[in-house]
């Protein structure tokens, strides 16, 4: 499958996790990095969108420690929750 058609399926993927707060997290996100993801990292967001949404946000707001193939760029930007949209 060709990149463009992975990273369509990717956003619909980290858009519809079941709860809002999963969607705005894993979804902005995605929206916020994946232009700039390699191949290589692409195929890791593939694997990670795998894995349970309390996994990943507990991943992301530090209260667990991933699994170590995760560990690495992904999760370090995953991190900076600067992606999330806090309405004021």
């Amino acid at each position: 499958m060709d990149r463009e058609t992975r990273l369509k399926r990717l956003r619909f993927r980290a858009w519809h996790r079941g709860t809002k707060e999963a969607d705005l997290l894993i979804g902005g996100f995605f929206d916020a990095r994946s232009a700039g993801w390699s191949d290589t990292e692409i195929t890791l967001v593939e694997e990670l969108l795998e894995e349970q949404d309390v996994d990943i946000m507990a991943w992301a707001i530090g209260t667990a420690v991933p699994p170590e193939r995760y560990v690495g760029s992904i999760v370090a930007a995953l991190k900076t929750l600067n992606y999330v949209p806090i309405a004021e």
